[in-house]
């Protein structure tokens, strides 16, 4: 299983506009094969980013989302928000999950060279 941090900079002014746009997502993202789950984390003190995580069964399901006409039809509702309600560039981080307390029987994938993926 892997986890992907998107942290994305939004200025105070804009954060209910920003919510506001996850609640009204796509869902596209939620029909692809291995989608685990996602979570919108706000941040709590001003200056700190919101982390969109995905989950996702492999790297490859990830990387699949990525390259498919849904991630670009989802994204492009995205772009609802002006450049100047951000602060500072997004930054993608991809994980290995070696532990999960909830899944004892983990069984982490082989130690993979991640590679750089564009996350718009």
């Amino acid at each position: 299983m892997i986890a992907v941090a998107n942290r994305i900079y939004v200025k105070q002014d804009y954060h209910e506009a920003f919510e506001e746009a996850f609640r009204n997502r796509a869902h596209l993202v939620d029909a692809m094969p291995g989608f685990i789950f996602n979570q919108v984390l706000r941040p709590s003190k001003e200056g700190e980013p919101y982390v969109v995580l995905t989950y996702w069964q492999t790297h490859a399901d990830f990387q699949n989302w990525v390259r498919s006409d849904a991630f670009k039809q989802g994204h492009a509702r995205s772009g609802t928000l002006p450049k100047e309600a951000f602060f500072d560039k997004n930054k993608l981080e991809i994980h290995q999950v070696i532990q999960d307390s909830r899944d004892s029987g983990l069984v982490p994938e082989e130690r993979l060279e991640l590679t750089e993926v564009a996350h718009g």
